[in-house]
């Protein structure tokens, strides 16, 4: 890759975060992103917890980055189960969207 479509990849990237961290769900996604793996692991110990947890801040942030409504967004966590809502609910502004 030569140095201009690196700079041009490196500045796409930038706005997408940008959108993604000053979004409608930028301070969930900045909250999401705070918890260790070993509060992931102590939610819901198994397996399949991370993936999930990477799957939930990937929603999050597509729904941030997109202005997704409220509705919508509970019911994309809702779909990736169980994992995912009892991670999601150690956000205080998820709790609100999932009740």
């Amino acid at each position: 890759m030569d140095k201009a479509a690196y700079q041009e990849r490196l500045l796409k990237r930038a706005e997408s975060n940008r959108k993604i961290f000053d979004g409608k769900y930028g301070k969930e996604v900045k909250k999401l992103l705070g918890l260790s793996i070993e509060e992931v692991n102590k939610i819901t110990p198994g397996t399949t917890d991370i993936e999930t947890y990477n799957l939930l801040i990937d929603i999050i942030k597509e729904a941030s980055a997109s202005n997704i409504e409220q509705a919508e967004l509970k019911k994309r966590i809702e779909e990736l189960g169980a994992v995912a809502i009892s991670i999601a609910k150690q956000i205080p502004e998820l709790v609100d969207i999932l009740v």
